[in-house]
């Protein structure tokens, strides 16, 4: 695992430390968290569009705007 540095206000540090471990875990582990679920949205985005890619035929046609942005 590799480390890494962030730079915050010491007071908001302090806060979240008391946050942390008042639900019982670490600045640590709520950082490992958030950042995989900032890579998994990416990824479960991209996942979406491959497959619709591969159901939808659009004969390579290009939408206009305003066919794109009807409701």
């Amino acid at each position: 695992m590799k480390n890494i540095t962030l730079t915050a206000d010491e007071s908001l540090i302090e806060a979240a430390r008391r946050k942390a471990a008042a639900e019982g875990t670490t600045l640590d582990a709520l950082f490992r968290r958030w950042l995989a679920e900032y890579v998994g949205r990416e990824r479960q985005a991209m996942a979406v569009i491959r497959e619709l890619q591969e159901t939808i035929d659009t004969s390579g046609r290009k939408f206009t705007r305003d066919e794109l942005n009807e409701r």
